[in-house]
């Protein structure tokens, strides 16, 4: 009974204050507080960014196309007139929704596929996880561009392909962590006092996963969002007008001696982010192993 007296308090105890703590190690590093600091900056623009633009993200102004950034306009405007500050900033709320969004859809399925197969092992497990393979086997942006090609470009669509797409990796990372703690004394304790399937999958074996998935979680955001903008950008994504910040480098690309500022705006957003979801990712997987 060691493993459970070691295992469990660090799981079950104190929840909330372990978090704090976790928190705290990200600000500590100065690489990881950049990390979480950019996250926490997009996720506010995200949800005051209408309050805060001077435009509307459609809105074209009557001859004001083309202008360089200035004072009236802070990145310039498009071909057509539109603002594109307001553009990029109502954009945040596009691509962090439909990529957190699906992010989560695809944590929750595959942390209930992962647990459950890496739980009951034999024929469900090895039919179950091929099947993941065989989808693992294809690029992700490849098999989003079929399952696109299928059903339809929408931002319901993205949101079902990112779901589709990283499911089975969440999977694989679960099901790696269940296996490893499925011997564990404190397991095999409570199936010999009879507890149920799904008690022994979510109150024993859960928070044991929860430091490996919380960082997978981070890095599957990550990796939606460039999926997300990939697809706005090959104009089978988030159609227009919306101001997807893939679809704005698509659309300004053509234009780029003429307008830049409208290409390199929403581009260095996308990679302003995705570099502030990983720096945040490899911060919480140290802050994690210190907790451990």
């Amino acid at each position: 009974m060691a493993t459970k007296s070691i295992s469990l308090p660090l799981a079950q105890s104190k929840p909330g204050s372990r978090w704090l703590r976790v928190l705290a190690g990200l600000y500590a590093r100065p690489v990881s507080a950049i990390g979480v600091t950019i996250v926490l900056v997009f996720i506010f623009l995200a949800i005051f960014g209408p309050l805060l633009t001077p435009y509307s993200a459609t809105e074209q102004l009557a001859g004001a196309a083309r202008q360089s950034p200035s004072l009236e306009h802070f990145f310039g405007t498009d071909r057509l007139g539109r603002d594109v500050f307001s553009r990029v900033i109502i954009g945040a709320r596009d691509i962090l929704g439909l990529a957190g969004l699906g992010t989560l859809v695809a944590v929750v399925v595959g942390t209930s596929f992962g647990l459950l197969g890496g739980y009951r092992g034999g024929w469900f497990d090895e039919i179950l996880f091929r099947l993941f393979d065989s989808l693992l086997a294809m690029p992700a942006l490849l098999l989003a561009l079929l399952l696109l090609g299928t059903i339809g470009p929408s931002r319901n669509s993205v949101l079902l392909v990112i779901a589709v797409v990283y499911t089975p990796i969440v999977a694989r990372v679960v099901r790696s962590v269940v296996l490893s703690v499925k011997p564990k004394e404190f397991v095999q304790a409570a199936r010999t006092q009879g507890e149920t399937t799904f008690h022994i999958l979510f109150r024993e074996i859960l928070p044991s996963v929860l430091p490996a998935l919380t960082v997978e979680t981070a890095l599957r955001f990550s990796y939606a969002i460039f999926l997300v903008a990939s697809l706005g950008f090959l104009g089978v994504g988030v159609q227009p007008p919306n101001p997807d910040w893939g679809l704005m480098v698509s659309e300004a690309r053509n234009y780029v001696s003429l307008t830049p500022w409208a290409m390199y705006f929403p581009a260095a957003a996308i990679s302003l982010l995705v570099i502030g979801v990983n720096l945040m990712a490899d911060g919480l997987k140290r802050a994690l192993q210190g907790q451990e």
